[in-house]
């Protein structure tokens, strides 16, 4: 713990532009008006989902101020007496019929307003189900604890490519998003461009999203699934088409080979290391698939499904020493001196 201490302030001593950096980004995207909101919706499921939301909430709205407005009837028009006057034992006749016909139809508005709002999820579910998906992206995504895994698939079915915790989609583009959880049940939730779906192990699900405005907006798991289920965000970014084109044919590369001594000497480390065991770097002989793909980490703008900023004081007290920032994680502490630390960073910040 003392060591990534100790990183984390050297690292962020000699980080002049820190108010620029990857950390001022994850605050932005953490924080933005538009990042993690079902009422700002940014597609067409969204969208569908708000106004349910909002015929919802004004009908409820309605009818508990009739309920008050009843009640303050009620209390006004209540009969006073004394203390010494006796019992009432009987009504008028008049008064209750009144109040029997009121109740009727207190009863008749209240059942007609729940098949009203019984209908109007009918057809939101059913115009959820009627998004045209004529040439969509094919996405799937696996969910652990306590992070996510995105792979791209090609025209026939196959992996191109995986990323870590987080989505890149065209703008206007449908994206058929197979949903996979290799451990609990988990849940994918991106409040501004869909609704909740469940991630069961054993079995695959589907969920057809579209993003109409280009942005990025924050996903979560909406299912408790354990110890860190607070920390399992992941970002979905809806790109211009052209923008989205080039993220993607740079992912499909390999890996960019290092600059530098530092980075050098941190490839050999990596591959030398536990780290190849776990993880992939396309290009390398790293292999491992128990941990996220590496390729091109240093792109991503956070570490640990959305926990901290990938800048390198972070990303260096992560490689020491995980459960201080996510406790219950299953990556391992690594016992490396600082140089070899500082190397390993700067490798991985250069794979891009």
């Amino acid at each position: 713990m003392f060591l990534a201490r100790f990183l984390i302030d050297s690292f962020l001593a000699s980080n002049t532009d820190a108010a620029n950096g990857p950390l001022a980004q994850a605050a932005s995207f953490l924080s933005g008006p538009v990042a993690h909101s079902a009422l700002r919706p940014a597609g067409a499921q969204a969208a569908r989902i708000h106004d349910l939301w909002q015929l919802t909430l004004w009908i409820c709205m309605g009818v508990f101020a009739a309920i008050l407005v009843a009640l303050l009837i009620a209390l006004v028009r209540a009969p006073r007496a004394a203390a010494s006057a006796p019992p009432l034992t009987s009504h008028a006749l008049g008064s209750e019929r009144t109040a029997r016909r009121w109740t009727t139809w207190a009863t008749v508005g209240s059942a007609g307003l729940l098949v009203a709002l019984l209908v109007a999820d009918m057809w939101t579910d059913r115009a959820l189900s009627r998004l045209p998906a004529a040439d969509a992206l094919h996405v799937e995504m696996t969910a652990q604890q306590w992070w996510w895994e995105a792979r791209y698939l090609d025209a026939q079915g196959g992996p191109e490519f995986a990323v870590s915790s987080e989505l890149h989609v065209p703008v206007g583009k449908p994206v058929i998003v197979t949903l996979k959880s290799v451990d609990v049940i988990h849940t994918f939730w991106v409040p501004s461009l869909h609704g909740k779906k469940d991630m069961l192990p054993g079995r695959s699900t589907q969920l057809l999203l579209r993003a109409d405005k280009p942005g990025t907006y924050r996903g979560e798991c909406a299912e408790f699934c354990g110890l860190q289920h607070a920390l399992m965000a992941f970002s979905v970014s809806a790109d211009p088409p052209e923008a989205y084109a080039q993220w993607r044919a740079g992912q499909q590369l390999p890996a960019a080979e290092p600059l530098g001594q530092d980075a050098i000497r941190g490839r050999q480390l990596f591959l030398s290391s536990n780290c190849a065991q776990c993880h992939s770097v396309r290009g390398t002989e790293a292999m491992g698939t128990l941990g996220p793909d590496l390729t091109h980490v240093g792109s991503r703008s956070l570490l640990a499904a959305g926990t901290v900023a990938n800048e390198p004081a972070k990303l260096a007290a992560w490689i020491v020493d995980p459960q201080s920032l996510k406790a219950g994680s299953t990556m391992p502490s690594s016992k490396l001196p600082p140089d070899e630390v500082r190397a390993l960073v700067a490798y991985l910040q250069g794979l891009r």
